[in-house]
């Protein structure tokens, strides 16, 4: 039984934490490590025309103010690392949380397709890295590349954090990239995974017997995330209040790394269009925390609140530009290759049947085709 609570609540977690679907290390001032290029950073003052770096969206750069007076210590970037972000009702310990995650890390890699290319993982790495650097997070991180076209990343308890390919290409510059990494460092700083599972222990024990059926892989969370809308609004209610909190440091975390905080707008803009022109573009993980025009606005409003104005902001670089070309690469050949001749594929229903001739059709020359005959015993 005790086996089976574990596994239960192992599942839980990565229900919650994939929704929310996207390190302990010290404070530090360093600059990004890719070097930025003169002409890809931008000053408050002298921001590029919209048609140059916001082709997508109709939003305008939010005006920040010299200087802010903060209300409290969450609001003070300059308090970042030093700060309760974190703290509240948890069973887990830190070092429970990190065996946690790192069980449930093998278990995603166990049933996902990883990019091993060392340039690619290498680049993830750093930037995320240099955003933890600028984080409250307590614990280690491990940042790899699934292999898959959902836009999408996202952090599991104890800093096992995992970046989709998709999310990559779409991105069109490194500070949209490092918005979204940044709002996934933030879950974990918070520790929403941990105090999510301690607060609905009880609802998620209640779940059992239906979980009981559920295969312990990736489609078994699929499945597990689906039974979540059954959950009254006051227990989603947790979920959204994440998702606000993940948006505000997040936030932080990217403008004390340096990056420019309008690009998580932008970015979040131009997923919200996608979705317009071609539903079902975001992620079904992300059903109850979308990219609303609300969470959009709320974000702009504390860029302008809690973020004063610098010179200026790394946008993106050219390693970006080359990372992100040559991950495209890695893909087409992997498409390439998974589609070679003599490889066996599956057909699906429809394209059977369309090679078939029907059993409804009177002039078919299908004579393996079943028929109906009446059994001689059961003339009158």
């Amino acid at each position: 039984m005790q086996d089976l609570l574990r596994h239960t609540l192992r599942l839980a977690l990565v229900s919650a934490l994939v929704a929310g679907s996207a390190f302990a290390a010290p404070q530090s001032q360093d600059p990004p490590g890719p070097s930025a290029d003169p002409a890809k950073t931008a000053s408050p003052a002298q921001q590029p025309a919209p048609s140059q770096t916001r082709q997508q969206t109709g939003s305008q750069p939010v005006q920040q103010k010299d200087t802010v007076t903060p209300k409290n210590s969450k609001e003070d970037v300059e308090a970042i690392g030093n700060r309760s972000v974190g703290k509240g009702v948890n069973l887990f310990s830190l070092e429970r949380e990190i065996s946690l995650g790192k069980s449930l890390a093998q278990e995603v890699e166990r049933s996902s397709k990883m990019i091993d290319d060392p340039v690619v993982t290498e680049y993830v790495n750093r930037v995320g890295q240099n955003l933890v650097r600028n984080s409250d997070a307590r614990v280690p991180f491990t940042i790899k590349v699934i292999d898959s076209d959902e836009v999408n990343a996202f952090a599991l308890p104890g800093g096992f954090f995992y970046v989709n390919s998709g999310l990559i290409l779409r991105a069109q510059e490194e500070s949209e990239l490092a918005g979204v990494m940044a709002h996934e460092i933030a879950h974990v700083a918070a520790r929403h995974g941990t105090k999510n599972a301690t607060k609905g222990e009880l609802m998620q024990l209640a779940s059992i017997p239906a979980m009981i059926f559920i295969p312990y892989s990736m489609a078994g969370y699929a499945m597990y995330q689906g039974l979540n809308l059954a959950i009254p609004l006051t227990f989603l209610k947790f979920s959204r209040d994440a998702e606000r909190e993940a948006d505000f440091l997040g936030l932080q975390y990217m403008y004390k790394t340096g990056y420019d905080p309008n690009s998580y707008v932008t970015f979040f803009e131009r997923i919200q269009a996608d979705e317009k022109r071609r539903p079902g573009t975001i992620p079904k993980v992300f059903s109850t925390h979308p990219p609303t025009p609300d969470r959009i606005e709320n974000t702009q409003k504390e860029i302008a609140r809690i973020l004063p104005a610098k010179q200026e902001y790394l946008v993106t670089t050219s390693e970006f530009d080359t990372v992100k070309a040559r991950l495209r690469n890695i893909m087409f050949s992997r498409k390439v290759t998974d589609n070679a001749a003599g490889k066996p594929t599956l057909r699906t229903k429809t394209e059977q049947s369309k090679k078939q001739p029907t059993g409804n059709d009177p002039n078919s020359s299908d004579d393996d085709r079943p028929t109906l005959k009446r059994r001689p015993d059961s003339q009158p």
